[in-house]
């Protein structure tokens, strides 16, 4: 349906209507659209508001009535909405350039970077460019996520979580659009993934503690420091890239890293959450290679990079992976490691030797424990829960019940004794009394 303004009224006689190609029709203010064989090619519904006549085009002469009917509610109510032109694309595209986020923390420009990138790669490719935003229906967005699930025309299976994430910014973006009164709903409400059977997820691989200290002992001498970092703290590489000399805190009395900060993408970010910032210890000998790395450093400032580049900016991960990583993986039969393989295996040894879960969640900057513990779970030390012997409790617990309850019960009757009513004087005198 489209919308359009009209200062003339339609004539009523039959010669005008005809030379118009509108007809009436048995409901006042809905004519018909004739065409030049006079076969019916639609409708229109004529109000009027503000003191202007409005035409809306309908394809049925229910829905024209439906239309008519609906439109001088609304005018009634002093609801009426004008239907913007604008295109969807068009909208979208200018819609991520000025957005600022809802919540107090902002709009990231990493986020407007990846939103993008999600809007070129999906939403551009499956959507026309002549479809106004007002005819965006949720039909149309649960027939987007339909083709993103479809193998064939990604050439691949796309996972839920892509799929969701392509979908975000249309959502945020439509949730704008009624804000400022383009549209009277946000067609996104309500939107539901589409089933699919589920893929076993493929489990965290970690590296094995030979192969973890076979990396270490093997790693170039200038970026030794870094993955011993990486190794010991479960720190994400773009916070270890980001980190700067006063972050460092070597002399303390418990040498600690602060992570305030991360790079990513050449951009220099707040940490992914509120629990992203925090403080995670540092083993004496790793501190103290660290004094070493930091004093051999040519910029001594306490805001100059811990770990620069030759250059003397940051690192690039996607170098580094390429030219020290996958070199030392590829030689311990690891191929599959990433820099994200410290950080698993960082957690992986915490949980065999049973730090408590609450710590561990901390330490990785995780919102939550339960978080940590599904994202872990498999790596958690034996499948089964040991037998619980309960003899040894139940006996010991029955002896000391024992001893409690008869200590209790004779500081009943100590107390019972003592209360003035119980005294021998007290029930004499009462006696007297009666």
């Amino acid at each position: 349906m489209s919308v359009s303004q009209d200062t003339s009224a339609p004539a009523a006689d039959p010669g005008c209507g005809d030379k118009r190609r509108l007809r009436k029709t048995k409901t006042p203010g809905v004519f018909k659209r004739v065409d030049g064989a006079g076969r019916t090619i639609g409708y229109v519904c004529v109000f009027r508001s503000a003191g202007r006549q409005r035409k809306r085009h309908a394809r049925t002469y229910e829905e024209a009535k439906r239309i008519k009917r609906e439109s001088e509610t609304d005018r009634d109510r002093g609801e009426l909405q004008e239907r913007t032109t604008i295109s969807f694309l068009r909208y979208v595209d200018e819609w991520v350039e000025r957005y600022r986020g809802q919540g107090r923390r902002g709009f990231r420009e990493s986020t407007r970077e990846e939103y993008r990138r999600l809007i070129r790669a999906y939403a551009h490719r499956h959507f026309p460019r002549k479809l106004k935003l007002a005819d965006v229906s949720t039909y149309a967005l649960a027939r987007f996520m339909d083709w993103l699930a479809d193998e064939e025309e990604q050439s691949k299976r796309l996972s839920d979580r892509t799929i969701a994430n392509a979908v975000i910014p249309l959502r945020a973006a439509l949730a704008t659009a009624k804000r400022e009164g383009l549209i009277r709903h946000n067609p996104a409400q309500g939107l539901a993934m589409p089933h699919r059977e589920q893929l076993p997820e493929e489990e965290v691989k970690v590296f094995s503690s030979e192969q973890l200290a076979a990396v270490l002992a093997m790693a170039p001498e200038r970026h030794k420091s870094l993955l011993e970092l990486l190794a010991a703290t479960g720190l994400r590489i773009s916070e270890a890239i980001a980190l700067q000399r006063l972050h460092l805190q070597l002399d303390a009395d418990e040498p600690e890293v602060c992570v305030r900060r991360a790079i990513v993408r050449d951009r220099i970010v707040p940490p992914k959450s509120k629990y992203g910032r925090r403080e995670v210890r540092l083993p004496e000998p790793l501190a103290a290679k660290l004094c070493t790395h930091l004093a051999a450093q040519p910029d001594q400032d306490s805001t100059a990079l811990a770990f620069p580049s030759e250059a003397g900016g940051p690192l690039a991960p996607g170098n580094l992976r390429r030219r020290v990583l996958k070199p030392l993986a590829e030689k311990v039969d690891a191929p599959w490691a990433g820099f994200h393989t410290f950080r698993h295996t960082f957690a992986s040894l915490h949980l065999s030797q049973g730090t408590n879960l609450l710590q561990l969640s901390r330490a990785l900057g995780h919102h939550s424990p339960a978080f940590t513990l599904t994202r872990y779970t498999h790596l958690l030390p034996g499948d089964e829960a040991p037998a619980l012997d309960l003899t040894p409790r139940i006996e010991g617990r029955s002896e000391t019940e024992g001893i409690a309850r008869s200590k209790q019960f004779s500081s009943r009757v100590t107390t019972a004794e003592a209360h003035p009513r119980c005294h021998p004087a007290y029930r004499e005198a009462r006696n007297a009394v009666q």
